[in-house]
């Protein structure tokens, strides 16, 4: 397909410009060449200095039948930060380089418009569904015009600004677009969105702009207010696997103690004791002071209801403060 739209696009080619462009062997482009004209492609080789290869009539054949809009949709998955394997990938970015010219700054801009994050916030791994305004966003973002936002918050307030689209992330099963306001650079859930009015105005793209990058400090910064507690423990370094599993991202590593411990950085919220407790086997919590305390309150919980003693007698929380 790659090697048709050259032809198309080109007047001739010769097999070394294929192999060049395609990052392919010149046997290999030969070969190809040869199976275009067996396939039925009306190409045909002109022999001697100034040689190459041709379509018979300047011939407009057009394996892929692709339109504009499936362009970019393909070319979506070739983004450097996309889900999409590394050859399908490679062979997508090679295919961009053949596209017709009115194709190709669109299948560019599409294929570093998105990014796909297939964790949820916490635990989640649900598949994205698509909201109502999500294929105006991406055009958008992939012809580089401003919109007129109408966007409805958490509060259920509405709003209407001019943003300037920068990419669209899916992070588990939501969708978010990243742009520039005149506040700042701001991040909005797609499915909060109530109306999008392309204004015709360029969007003003700063030029180091990385989505993916981006999009790696949005969620650490979020990650980070939903988790802000810090529990610093110590483990066998054969436990680590079961805290990868139960913690994720949430987890830091650090060096070895004497003993050969292990040093790990947990991050949670006003739950995380509770998490903690269940994995007293795997693990000695260090710090901060209040996280043990917590701890051993919910030692003394435990002792009082299954210990025993405790007959399964209702623990009043007093045992301690």
């Amino acid at each position: 397909m790659a090697i048709l739209l050259l032809l198309q696009r080109r007047e001739q080619v010769t097999a070394a410009e294929v192999a060049r462009e395609l990052e392919i062997s010149e046997r290999t482009a030969r070969r190809d060449l040869d199976a275009l004209g067996v396939a039925g492609v009306p190409v045909y080789s002109v022999q001697g200095r100034g040689g190459g290869w041709r379509l018979v009539g300047g011939a407009r054949t057009d394996l892929s039948g692709l339109t504009a809009g499936e362009a970019r949709a393909l070319f979506m998955v070739a983004g450097p930060a996309s889900s999409g394997t590394p050859a399908g990938k490679a062979a997508l970015r090679k295919l961009v380089r053949a596209l017709p010219e009115p194709f190709r700054a669109q299948a560019e801009a599409a294929a570093s418009s998105l990014v796909t994050d297939p964790h949820g916030w916490g635990s989640s791994r649900a598949e994205p569904r698509q909201p109502r305004f999500l294929d105006e966003l991406q055009d958008a973002v992939i012809r580089g015009v401003q919109v007129r936002l109408g966007y409805v918050d958490r509060e259920r307030s509405g709003t209407e600004r001019t943003v300037h689209p920068l990419g669209i992330v899916a992070k588990g099963p939501s969708w978010y677009l990243v742009a520039t306001t005149d506040a700042g650079r701001r991040t909005f859930r797609v499915d909060r969105v109530s109306s999008v009015d392309p204004t015709g105005e360029p969007v003003h793209r700063p030029a180091d702009f990385d989505l993916a990058e981006s999009w790696r400090a949005i969620a650490d910064e979020v990650e980070r207010r939903r988790t802000p507690l810090e529990a610093r423990a110590v483990c066998p370094p054969q436990a680590l696997g079961v805290l990868r599993i139960g913690f994720g991202d949430r987890l830091e590593v650090g060096g070895s103690t004497a003993d050969g411990r292990i040093e790990v950085v947990i991050r949670g919220n006003d739950e995380l004791a509770g998490e903690l407790a269940g994995l007293v086997a795997y693990l000695e919590v260090t710090g901060p002071p209040g996280v043990r305390d917590r701890l051993a309150s919910i030692g003394d919980v435990l002792v009082a209801r299954y210990g025993p003693r405790g007959n399964g007698q209702k623990y009043d929380g007093a045992a301690r403060s």
